[in-house]
C-alpha cells in the first residue's frame, strides 16, 4: 500500500514544484471533493474546523449499509468510534475514544449523543433509525457540551437526510440476497411550485430466520426481521428570506431478540466451545421484538439583514417490546432434559417501552455578515417522559405463562439550556473560538415491584446544573495546511435506573459526570488535493465517571460512579485518490483508557456462584473486599479496543459506455472487556471483517447493477455475553451475499 502511494506521488517533484511557481499551478482533473460539515451549526469546510471529524456519504455510505446493515455498520468506520447492541437492531450503544455505556436498561444515557436532522435522539429506542437517503454522517469526537449540550462528553453522531430541492429526481434499489433477504429503498423529490418541493424517502428490508430450534419447546426459527420505514419532507421558501422545512418520520420493525446462547464459551478461555453450530439454538424460551417509532420535526429560517434565526422544533414517541431466553437453553439441573451444558435455573424475561415521548425546541439566532467577528447565540428545551415495564415468564409451564410479579419504572426529564459560540479572525491565519453553555437539568423518577409483597414505589430525584465551555484554534501554515488546538469540557446528567426483582431491591442513581479534554491535530490537502490528511491526539480526564456495574447472580445493573477516568490517544484519517483509477481511505486509532479508583469494587460474574464453578468465568482482577467482588482500579473502560483500523480501497475504469468498479473495505479492532472486571472468557478476540462490492453503472451512473458481501471471510466470534447464569454468549453478525440494482431519474 505504502509502496502505491509513493509510486502515485512523486514527493520531491511536488516539493520542488511549490517551491519553484507556487504563483500557478494547475490542478490535475483528478481531486478530491472539499468536504462541508456543520459540526459547529455552520456550513464550513472540514480543514477549518478546530475538532476531529469523520465524514461519511456517497459510494461510500452505499457500500457500507448495503444488505440492509443497521446502524451497526458505523462501529470501526471512523476512528475511535465503536457501535454494538444487545437488543440486535435496536437499542444501538455507541463508543467515542472509549466513552459509552453497557446498561441493557431501556432508561440508559449515553455519553455520545446523536442527532438527527438536528433533533437530539435521547432514548436509545430512537437511535437505531435505518440510515437511507441521507446526505452525509459526521461523527464529531470529543465533548461537545456548548453547541449540543447534554449527554454528549465523549462526542456526536449527526445525521444529515437529503433535503426536498426544487427539481424532479429520485433512485429506486432492489436487492436480495442469503437468508431470503429482500430490500427495496428509493425516494422521489417533487417540486410543487418555485416555492415549495416534498421529498419522498421509503426503506423496506427483510430477512427470513436463520437459525432454528430443533426441540418442540418455545419458539421455532429466529434472526429473520422486517425493518420498514420512511420519511417525508415538505420544503416551503417563498423567499431568500424565508424557509420552512417540516419532516415527518416512523419506523416499523418486527424482529427477533438478540440469541443469547448458553455455554458457547470455553471455560477458561475466550474461544467458542468445540463443535458450536451457528444455524442452532436448543431452547424452552419465547423469543420477539417490536418497535414502532414516530416522529415529527419543523425547521424555519429567517434570514434578516445581519442576522439569520432559527427555530427547531421536534417531536418523537417509541414503543418497544423485546422478550427473550435470558438463559440461553432449555431446561434446568431441577428440571431435566437441560443444555447445552449446565442451566442452573431458567431466565425469561421481557422489557416493554409503552409510553415515552420527548419533544425538543431550540431558538438560535446566528450573525451573517463578513467581518472578523462571528456569532450564535441561543436556547434549548427538552421535556421527556419515559415508562418501563420489566417482566418474566415461566418457561418450563405449558405456553410459557406470564409471571403475576413484575417491576416498573417512569421517569420525567426537563432540562434547559442557554449558549453561545464567538468565532474571530485574528489575522489571514490565526482563527480562535470560543464557546459557553448554561445547562439545567431536572429528573423525576420512581420505580415498584408488583408482586404479593409489593415493594415501592422507590423516588429518586435530582437537580443538576452544569457550566460547559471550550475554547479552541486554527492556524494556517500555508493554504494546504492547518494546525488546530481545542480545550473542552462536557457534562452527562444524573442517571437513574430500578429493574426491581425482589422486595430488597432498590434502584440507583450516578451522578453527574464532568469531563475535561484536550486536543491537537493538523489538517491538510496534499499533492495539489489528491490526497487529504487529519491526524489529532488528545487526553482526558472524567471526574464521576459514570458505570454500570452488574448485579452478580441476578439480571439487573447497578449504577455506579468511579472518582475519576482518564483517557488519551491517537487518530488518524487519510484519503488519496492513487491514480485516476483508484481511490484509497484509511482511518486508525489508539485509545488507552483506564479507571482509576482505589476504592470501587462490583460484584464479579454470578455464574461461578450460581454454578458451583461448573460453568463459571475465570477473574483475572484482584479480590474486593467482600466474597464475590473484585477490584477494578486500573482497568479499561468496558467495550473500549485500545486499536481501532479502517481501509477502503475501490477502483474504477471505463468499460464500453459506462464504468466498471470494484471496492473494498475492512474493519479492525483489539481485544476488549465485556464488562468492567476482566475475566479470561469475558475478554473480546480481536477482530477483523471486510466486505466486497463489484458492480457496473452506466448511462451516466443513470443505472447501476452490484454484487456485494459483507463480513466476506465469514468471522464469527462472541462479542457481548450474560455473565449471570452460564457461560452464555452474544455473536456477530454472519457472511451476508447479495445483488442490487439501482436507477436513478
Amino acid at each position: 500500500m505504502f509502496l502505491a502511494i509513493a509510486g502515485a506521488f512523486p514527493l520531491q517533484t511536488a516539493m520542488a514544484q511549490e517551491a519553484a511557481a507556487p504563483t500557478e499551478y494547475k490542478a490535475p482533473a483528478g481531486q478530491l471533493e472539499t468536504v462541508i460539515v456543520t459540526a459547529q451549526r455552520r456550513s464550513e469546510n472540514i480543514k477549518d474546523v478546530p475538532m476531529a471529524i469523520t465524514t461519511l456519504k456517497g459510494d461510500r455510505l452505499d457500500t457500507l449499509v448495503a444488505g440492509g446493515q443497521d446502524i451497526r455498520f458505523l462501529s470501526g468506520r471512523a476512528p475511535s468510534l465503536s457501535v454494538e447492541s444487545d437488543y440486535g437492531r435496536s437499542f444501538p450503544r455507541f463508543y467515542i475514544r472509549g466513552q459509552g455505556n453497557t446498561d441493557f436498561d431501556l432508561n440508559a444515557s449515553q455519553p455520545v449523543g446523536l442527532v438527527v436532522d438536528d433533533i437530539v435522539q435521547e432514548s436509545p429506542m430512537l437511535k437505531g433509525f435505518p440510515v437511507f437517503d441521507v446526505d452525509q454522517v459526521e461523527v464529531l469526537r470529543g465533548p461537545q457540551g456548548t453547541l449540543f449540550g447534554r449527554n454528549s462528553p465523549a462526542g456526536v453522531i449527526k445525521f444529515d437526510s437529503a433535503k426536498p430541492v426544487f427539481k424532479t429526481e429520485g433512485y429506486l434499489t432492489v436487492g436480495f440476497g442469503n437468508y431470503g433477504s429482500k430490500s427495496v429503498e428509493g425516494a422521489y423529490n417533487v417540486p410543487f411550485s418555485d416555492t415549495v418541493a416534498a421529498r419522498v424517502s421509503l426503506q423496506s428490508h427483510n430477512r427470513d430466520d436463520r437459525v432454528h430450534n430443533a426441540r418442540p419447546t418455545g419458539t421455532r426459527d429466529f434472526e429473520g426481521y422486517n425493518d420498514n420505514a420512511g420519511r417525508i419532507q415538505l420544503l416551503v421558501q417563498p423567499n431568500k428570506q424565508f424557509s420552512a422545512l417540516f419532516n415527518l418520520h416512523a419506523r416499523d420493525l418486527d424482529n427477533s431478540a438478540t440469541l443469547f446462547r448458553a455455554n458457547i464459551i470455553k471455560q477458561g478461555s475466550n474461544e467458542l466451545v468445540d463443535g458450536f453450530d451457528y444455524g442452532a439454538y436448543p431452547t424452552d424460551g419465547v423469543n420477539l421484538q417490536t418497535l414502532r417509532t414516530k416522529g415529527a420535526s419543523m425547521r424555519l429560517r429567517w434570514n434578516l439583514d445581519g442576522i439569520t434565526l432559527h427555530s427547531i422544533t421536534g417531536y418523537e414517541t417509541a414503543k418497544f417490546y423485546s422478550r427473550a431466553d435470558v438463559d440461553g437453553g432449555f431446561g434446568a439441573v431441577y428440571a431435566q432434559p437441560m443444555g447445552p451444558g449446565f442451566i442452573p435455573f431458567v431466565v425469561e424475561t421481557a422489557d416493554l417501552l409503552p409510553n415515552h415521548r420527548q419533544i425538543t425546541q431550540e431558538l438560535r439566532a446566528e450573525s451573517n455578515v463578513a467581518g472578523p467577528l462571528q456569532w450564535i447565540g441561543g436556547v434549548f428545551y427538552f421535556k421527556e417522559h419515559i415508562q418501563i415495564d420489566s417482566i418474566s415468564f415461566e418457561s418450563l409451564a405449558p405456553g410459557n405463562p406470564q409471571n403475576p410479579s413484575y417491576a416498573t419504572q417512569t421517569q420525567d426529564t426537563s432540562s434547559w439550556a442557554a449558549f453561545g459560540s464567538l468565532n474571530y479572525t485574528v489575522s489571514d491565519r490565526l482563527k480562535l473560538r470560543g464557546g459557553l453553555r448554561y445547562t439545567n437539568d431536572s429528573k423525576d423518577f420512581a420505580a415498584k415491584r408488583v408482586e404479593a409483597t409489593p415493594s415501592g414505589p422507590h423516588r429518586l430525584n435530582s437537580d443538576s446544573k452544569d457550566v460547559s465551555w471550550d475554547l479552541s484554534g486554527t492556524y494556517a501554515l500555508d493554504k494546504n495546511t492547518n494546525l488546530f488546538a481545542r480545550i473542552a469540557t462536557g457534562y452527562r446528567a444524573p442517571s437513574m435506573q430500578g429493574r426491581l426483582f425482589g422486595p430488597g431491591d432498590r434502584p440507583s442513581l450516578a451522578g453527574a459526570e464532568k469531563v475535561l479534554s484536550y486536543e491537537a491535530g493538523v489538517k491538510q490537502d496534499l499533492f495539489d488535493k489528491r490526497a487529504r490528511l487529519s491526524a489529532s491526539v488528545f487526553q482526558y480526564r472524567v471526574k464521576d465517571k459514570q458505570l454500570t456495574a452488574g448485579s452478580g447472580v441476578i439480571n439487573m445493573n447497578q449504577l455506579i460512579n468511579a472518582e475519576k477516568v482518564t483517557g488519551q490517544g491517537v487518530e488518524l484519517d487519510f484519503q488519496a485518490i492513487l491514480t485516476d483509477s483508484l481511490r484509497m481511505t484509511l482511518g486508525g486509532s489508539y485509545n488507552d483508557t483506564e479507571i482509576k479508583d482505589g476504592k470501587l469494587f462490583v460484584q464479579q460474574c454470578g455464574n461461578f456462584a450460581n454454578t458451583g464453578g461448573r460453568a463459571g468465568c475465570t477473574v483475572t482482577d484482584p479480590a474486593g473486599p467482600f466474597a464475590g467482588t473484585v477490584r477494578i482500579d486500573g482497568n479499561p473502560l468496558p467495550r473500549a479496543p485500545k486499536w481501532q483500523s479502517n481501509f477502503t480501497l475501490r477502483y474504477s475504469t471505463p468499460v464500453a459506455d459506462g464504468e466498471f468498479y470494484a471496492a473494498t473495505d475492512w474493519a479492525y479492532r483489539s481485544t476488549y472487556n465485556m464488562f468492567l472486571y476482566e475475566a479470561k472468557e469475558y475478554k473480546a478476540k480481536s477482530l477483523l471483517e471486510g466486505g466486497l462490492r463489484v458492480g457496473y453503472k452506466w448511462q451516466d451512473g443513470k443505472y447501476e447493477v452490484a454484487a456485494f458481501g459483507r463480513n466476506i471471510t465469514d468471522q464469527v466470534q462472541v462479542v457481548g455475553a450474560i455473565d449471570f447464569n452460564n457461560l452464555t454468549g452474544i455473536l456477530n453478525e454472519p457472511r451476508t451475499l447479495g445483488v442490487q440494482f439501482k436507477a436513478n431519474f
